[in-house]
């Protein structure tokens, strides 16, 4: 597909810097949150697991939701369907 001349099928190029400090800062909320389990014992559970958890949602859902799926609405895309 070409607009105004430039052919827009490699408008990802020129990304790789930005994509790569996003893939290690989530990396590293997500080793943190494994790092966190290391701190379990049976009389202190509550603050690793819950400290898991939040880092983990978080290395998870904000590449998810706000730098990928979340541009797409649903109602325009249940009606291109």
């Amino acid at each position: 597909m070409y607009s105004n001349g430039k052919n827009l099928a490699h408008s990802g190029q020129g990304r790789f810097v930005g994509n790569l400090i996003a893939t290690i800062v989530f990396l590293a909320i997500f080793c943190g949150a494994i790092y966190s389990l290391s701190f379990w014992t049976l009389e202190n559970a509550w603050i690793p697991g819950i400290s898991c958890f939040v880092l983990f949602v978080l290395a998870f859902a904000i590449p998810q939701h706000i730098m990928g799926i979340s541009d797409r609405d649903p109602a325009e895309a249940a009606s291109k369907k």
